[in-house]
Parts: C-alpha cells; sequence; structure tokens
C-alpha cells in the first residue's frame, strides 16, 4: 500500500497541476483580449457588418462628391457672380453672386475660395494623429458635422470676413474625412484593383467641381445663391450621423489603444487560435509585449507628431510625389475656380458653368479611373506610378496649352478636353505613392500632409495670384497660358521620381501588438468574417 501510495502520488500532483495551468493560460488569454479584442462571446453573437468594402466605397464616393460639388458651386458663375461695376457716365451695376453683394474684388474673392485652407492646415494633422487612439469613424462624424453647419453659414454669411471664417470651418470638417477615407479604401480593395478603386474615389474630385458647377449656376440662377449652400448642407447631414452610428473599423498598422473593439472578429479568432497553442511562457511573454506596446500607444502626441513628420520629409520618394503634385494643384485648383469666368470672357460662352461643368464631368471620370486600371495593367509599382504621372501630365499640358491658343470655340473644347482626360489621369497614381511609399501606420499623415502641402502651395495662392495677374494684365487669355505652363513642372518633378530608389512598405510593419495573417481577412467583410463565426461554432 506504501508502494501504491508513493506511486499515486506524482500522478496527483500532475492532475493537480493541469487544472492551475488551464486557469492560467485562460486568465491570460482573457487578458490578452481585454487589451486587444472583442471577447469572443460577443463576437460569436454579433451579426455580419452591413459595410462591405463596396458599399463603403461607395458612401466614402458620395461624401467626396458632395464635399467637391460646395468647391464647385461656389466658383460658379450662378454662386460667385460679378462685382459691381460702373460706367464712365457714373451708372452702376448692383453685381451679382457673393461677388456682388458683398462687392469683392477679384483678390479678396480668391480668398474666399482658399479660406478653407486654414482649418484643413490646422485640423488634418490633428485628425490625422488622433486616428491612432480614436476610432476613425468617430472622426468623420465630427468633422462632417462641422462642415455641415459652417457650409449653412455659408448661406448666412452677411460680408467678407462672416463667409470667410465659415470656409475656415469647412475645411476643418474636410480634414476628418482625407486623412482616414484612402487608407481605408486601399486596405480593403481587391489587391489587382487597389489603384483603380483609387481611381474612383478620387473620380469624385473633378466630378464634384464640375457637377458644382452645373449646381451653383441652376440654384443662384433660378433662386439666390444662399440656397446652393442649404442644399449641400442638408445633402451631407445624413453621412454627419452615420459616422456617430458606424462600428468600429480598424486600421492597417493601428491599435485602437484603450478600446476594446480594436480588432475585427477574424482578428479575434486568430488570437484565440495562438492562444490555444502558445504555452503560459509565450503568453507571458506576449502580455508583456502587449504592455509595452500600450505604454508606446500613449506618447505624447505631439512628440509622436514630430516625429512621424521628420520621417516622412526624410523619404524621398514622398518629398518629390508632393512636390509634383503641388505643381499639378496649382494649376488644377486655379482652373476649378476661375476655369468658368475665363471661358466666359474669352469665348463668350453663352453658359460657361454648363459647358465647363459637361467637360470636367466627363474628362474627370474617364480619366481618372482610366488612370487607375492603367497602372494597375502595368503592375503598380511606385516607379510606374511615376512614369504614368509624368508622361500624362506632360502631353496633358501640351493639349491644354494648345487648346488656350485657338480662337475657335469648338477646337478649345475638343483640345481642352483631350488635356483634361490625361491631367485626370494622374489622381489615382499619386495618391497610390503617397500610401505605399510609407510604412502603414504614418498612411494617414501622409494623406493628410500631402493634401495640405497641395493646398497651402498649390490652390490656395494659386487663385489670389492668378487674380492679380489677370487684374494687372486684364486678358484672360493670357493669363490661362501662363497658369498651364506649370503643368510642364509638375511633369518635371514626377520624371525625376523614376530614377529615386522606391520600395513598397505597404506590408512592412504594424502597431498591433499581436500579430495576425491578413491575407485572407478584411476588416469590413460580412461574409468572411460569419464563415469565420460558423466555422468556430462547429468546433465549439
Amino acid at each position: 500500500m506504501g508502494e501504491e501510495d508513493k506511486g499515486a502520488k506524482p500522478e496527483q500532483e500532475e492532475k493537480e497541476q493541469v487544472p492551475n495551468q488551464e486557469a492560467l493560460t485562460v486568465d491570460v488569454s482573457r487578458e490578452i483580449d481585454i487589451t486587444a479584442a472583442v471577447p469572443i462571446s460577443s463576437m460569436l453573437s454579433s451579426e455580419p457588418s452591413w459595410f462591405t468594402p463596396k458599399r463603403l466605397l461607395f458612401i466614402f464616393c458620395v461624401i467626396n462628391l458632395i464635399n467637391y460639388v460646395d468647391r464647385g458651386a461656389i466658383a460658379s458663375n450662378g454662386v460667385n457672380g460679378s462685382r459691381r461695376t460702373c460706367t464712365k457716365s457714373g451708372t452702376c451695376s448692383a453685381g451679382s453672386g457673393i461677388q456682388g453683394d458683398f462687392n469683392l474684388n477679384n483678390f479678396e474673392d480668391g480668398i474666399i475660395s482658399s479660406a478653407f485652407m486654414v482649418g484643413l492646415l490646422i485640423a488634418s494633422p490633428i485628425f490625422a494623429s488622433l486616428a491612432k487612439s480614436v476610432n476613425p469613424f468617430r472622426l468623420i462624424g465630427v468633422g462632417l458635422t462641422v462642415w455641415t453647419i459652417a457650409t449653412a453659414g455659408c448661406g448666412f454669411s452677411f460680408d467678407f470676413w462672416s463667409i470667410a471664417v465659415c470656409r475656415m470651418f469647412v475645411g476643418v470638417g474636410e480634414a476628418s474625412f482625407i486623412s482616414l477615407a484612402a487608407p481605408f479604401i486601399d486596405d480593403n480593395a481587391p489587391v489587382a484593383q487597389k489603384t483603380a478603386w483609387l481611381g474612383i474615389f478620387y473620380m469624385c474630385i473633378p466630378s464634384g467641381v464640375a457637377l458644382g458647377y452645373v449646381y451653383g449656376g441652376l440654384v443662384g440662377g433660378n433662386f439666390n445663391w444662399r440656397y446652393a449652400f442649404w442644399g449641400e448642407a442638408i445633402l451631407m447631414l445624413p453621412f454627419a450621423v452615420l459616422g456617430f452610428v458606424m462600428k468600429p473599423l480598424q486600421l492597417k498598422g493601428f491599435a485602437q489603444g484603450g478600446s476594446n473593439k480594436g480588432l475585427t472578429a477574424v482578428d479575434t479568432l486568430a488570437v484565440e487560435d495562438q492562444v490555444a497553442e502558445a504555452s503560459t511562457e509565450e503568453l507571458v511573454e506576449k502580455h508583456a509585449k502587449t504592455s509595452r506596446s500600450r505604454t508606446g500607444i500613449n506618447l505624447n502626441q505631439l512628440t509622436r507628431f514630430l516625429r512621424d513628420m521628420k520621417l516622412l520629409l526624410l523619404e524621398k520618394v514622398y518629398v518629390v510625389n508632393v512636390l509634383g503634385y503641388i505643381a499639378y494643384n496649382f494649376v488644377i485648383g486655379a482652373y476649378s475656380y476661375w476655369g468658368p469666368k475665363a471661358g466666359y470672357n474669352i469665348y463668350h460662352m453663352k453658359n460657361a458653368d454648363m459647358t465647363f461643368g459637361g467637360i470636367t464631368i466627363v474628362c474627370g471620370i474617364l480619366g481618372t479611373v482610366a488612370g487607375g486600371y492603367v497602372l494597375d495593367l502595368m503592375t503598380s509599382t511606385i516607379s510606374n506610378a511615376f512614369k504614368l504621372l509624368s508622361i500624362a501630365t506632360f502631353f496633358g499640358g501640351i493639349f491644354c496649352f494648345a487648346a488656350f491658343c485657338f480662337k475657335s470655340l469648338y477646337v478649345f473644347i475638343a483640345l481642352f478636353a483631350i488635356g483634361e482626360l490625361l491631367v485626370f489621369a494622374t489622381q489615382g497614381p499619386v495618391n497610390f505613392v503617397c500610401l505605399h511609399c510609407v510604412k502603414p501606420s504614418l498612411r494617414p499623415l501622409s494623406i493628410a500632409m500631402s493634401t495640405v502641402a497641395i493646398h497651402i502651395f498649390g490652390d490656395v495662392p494659386s487663385s489670389p495670384l492668378v487674380g492679380v495677374l489677370q487684374d494687372q494684365v486684364n486678358n484672360w487669355r493670357t493669363t490661362a497660358l501662363v497658369l498651364t505652363s506649370v503643368l510642364f513642372l509638375a511633369a518635371i518633378i514626377w520624371f525625376i521620381g523614376i530614377f529615386l530608389h522606391s520600395v513598397d512598405r505597404f506590408n512592412e510593419d504594424s502597431e498591433l501588438p499581436i500579430t495576425v495573417d491578413r491575407s485572407n481577412t478584411t476588416p469590413l467583410l460580412g461574409n468572411k468574417t460569419s464563415e469565420a463565426t460558423e466555422a468556430t461554432k462547429s468546433e465549439l
């Protein structure tokens, strides 16, 4: 009996040790769930997300479209109008639109078009940095709410300063959206169609501006320019509300610090699998890494922003890409604002808003989508993107320049349409470079600072500078030719980018505390999530 008791003791001790180890494993895994993922029980009971990638792309496109409809509307003759004029005999006309009601000169009118940049400049880095610790869709909801209120305020403005301040807050609202939408689209687009999806999204820029010309012309011409802004605010309001009710979604390269909704359901399954297979020591080590990662995420926001900005500025590919984009946007921004007015004065177009709007809608849609698909066919690499950027911009500049040299309206429309088709083909490739030349955790900041740069050095100074040039030369044809020549500078800068050493950093790093294989997962895919959930249920 004594020997049997002795022999039974080790077995009993082993049995007693096993529950302790299992208890420790469950306890540690629970800690990991709390810090990094949604609890599996809530995951199993949740319904698949309605927001599939295609639906999300559609929502983003509509928001972007409304945003740029506002840009086109304020530049249209129906909303912008014309300033008061007086004849030598002393007879004065009242003028029309914003320029007429507030008696603005061309320089002040150009300031109105660029005022949004103040808000965009201040808010873009803030929203991009907050995306690391706050649900991005809540940020978008806040931004779109500000945009809606500010746009409605433009309709209630009573002088130059009141509308200028409202336009500044429009920029704040835009900042929340532009820095986060492109990374989400790039995350969820099919691998072979990433540039095409980006092209579809950025197609809304020219088409939105063009629709804005038509919309502003119709509303301003038939009612009053103020109604155009109120209509935009009503259209954007549902999307502002949507930003507050959408479920949290995971951005590649980020851990949602302090949130228990940072990972998708599929990621949670992967974490559970890792916990089941790992030893206690490995789990403890992973938990320690998680704690260190959380400590890193809680770094001072300003320090992190300065560090990230330094990384961006040291990336030569990014800098060259943005410099070319600045020169490009210098021209496009002035085209979009002064185009209808220049067309009316040079070619005496009866309805310049409709004509420019129609050309830009067709060429903007075809050119932007085509540019994305062409780069995908060439194989989406940074070097190929620079080739497409430089070639399309160079030949687009030639056609646009030649268009303004002819006096015939029909020749102008034909040549200018071809030029715009080529110029707009750059939208997908230039943003592809911005997203892929930096590591994933820098992508929102990359897009944000790119947008800030192209506005503050591009279309913001170009609109008032073109106004000043026109006041001096008093010849819209000469002004248009001088402006168009800047496209060749953009083509040269992008041509330099072809010879730079470039590395696609899309999969380079992640700030997620636990490595998850995302090759077969998409954060928004309700179908794949539900399949994984069913598989787990069957195993249980």
